[in-house]
């Protein structure tokens, strides 16, 4: 890498490749503004800060006067892209589309600046909609069969012998040719988009425009340590997240990923991350030490100083020395209400089923120490009465009708 990449810190401790590898680099030489190319498939208007890390990228790129081109794909989530699954996606109606799209939208301006100067909303229906057959049939031309199927999903479909629809085969020649559309030049994504973005090069190339240069970023496991970060699996840190719950995420990680997600997901120096990965490696220095930093970093970016402050005070008054916290959220419950009926009324997002398994796992607990195991049950408490679910979230009662 150059002196060029050194203005952008986000983007360069994030990188994992760079195709062609020499391709950022003269991007940033040339001098020129950038188009940025940010695609999505809106199939849930959620983001976490696996995600993040190409918005911080990109976010500093807006601020060198480049701009990001955030593509909806309107028309693509309506096919669904297979990436990482064993079955075909369920189309969405275009209403539900629209809502999360502007959900979307609203989760990455926490992040990207969104002044016209330097960012743009473009909708692929756009001209997937209105394309001729003829000329649909001209693009599908330039691909080859055996080149689809060498995407890694696809070859795990074969062995399996499970069925792959058309239109999913299709799909990175769709993802391919918006790029040649957004006359995009730069493209930052994970690396489970590579093979799609890699098709917008191929296309480009194939109809004699300049074809985007593609970075892929890091992927870390989620913080369970397994898999990556999917809302399904319930293993992530998200935008929305208040300042407590990033916090609070950020001690449950396995001691081992400390330092990973502190180099790609915080701005900590490298060489402080380094000295804090010894010192544990060493015994001197406590995991949860480390972990404290990762907290306050991830709180400080999403939700500013005084806040990371905040709840690193609050976790070591809380957790460390075992005291209830002073600002437990009031819940009023009748003085009949079942255990089922209590916990609903402490968290109502949540579902019946995972109350009753916080319940059933020994999660709830009055006054911090009593576990209480039987949804059925009608706790004998008073007013005032303190109740945890799980080490983090505590409720006072007040009993009322």
């Amino acid at each position: 890498m150059n002196d060029d990449l050194s203005r952008f810190p986000a983007l360069e401790r994030a990188i994992d490749d760079v195709f062609p590898p020499d391709g950022l680099c003269d991007l940033l030489s040339s001098g020129r503004s950038l188009r940025i190319k940010y695609g999505v498939d809106v199939t849930a208007p959620f983001l976490h800060i696996g995600h993040a890390v190409n918005l911080w990228a990109m976010r500093e790129m807006q601020e060198a006067g480049h701009k990001v081109v955030l593509l909806i794909g309107d028309f693509t989530t309506r096919i669904g892209d297979p990436t990482g699954r064993s079955a075909t996606r369920p189309q969405l109606s275009a209403e539900q589309i629209e809502r999360d799209a502007a959900g979307f939208i609203r989760q990455a301006g926490q992040v990207l600046r969104t002044d016209p100067a330097v960012f743009e909303v473009r909708r692929n229906s756009q001209w997937w909609e209105p394309m001729p057959l003829a000329r649909f049939l001209d693009l599908l031309s330039m691909v080859t069969h055996a080149r689809l199927i060498q995407r890694d999903m696809f070859q795990r479909r074969i062995a399996q012998d499970a069925e792959i629809a058309l239109h999913e085969l299709l799909y990175p020649v769709l993802q391919g040719y918006d790029s040649v559309e957004l006359e995009s030049d730069l493209t930052i994504v994970g690396s489970d988009q590579l093979f799609n973005e890699l098709m917008g090069r191929l296309m480009a190339e194939r109809l004699g425009v300049s074809p985007q240069v593609v970075v892929t970023t890091k992927i870390t496991a989620g913080i369970d340590g397994r898999e990556k970060q999917s809302k399904s699996l319930g293993n992530y840190i998200a935008l929305t997240d208040t300042a407590r719950d990033m916090f609070g995420k950020a001690m449950r990680l396995p001691d081992p990923l400390t330092a990973e997600y502190l180099r790609v997901y915080t701005l900590v120096p490298l060489g402080e991350i380094d000295r804090i990965e010894s010192s544990v490696a060493a015994s001197q220095l406590n995991p949860m030490q480390a972990k404290r930093v990762l907290g306050r970093a991830l709180v400080e970016r999403y939700h500013g100083a005084a806040a990371a402050e905040s709840e690193d005070e609050w976790f070591m008054r809380v957790f460390s020395r075992r005291t209830a916290p002073d600002d437990a959220a009031l819940v009023l419950v009748g003085p009949q209400a079942s255990l089922f009926d209590v916990l609903r009324q402490c968290l109502p997002g949540e579902s019946a089923s995972e109350l009753r398994r916080l319940i059933r796992r020994g999660a709830v607990r009055i006054g911090g120490t009593e576990v209480l195991a039987d949804p059925d049950q009608r706790p004998a408490v008073s007013s005032g009465a303190l109740l945890r679910v799980g080490k983090r979230r505590w409720f006072r009662i007040e009993i009322g009708e």
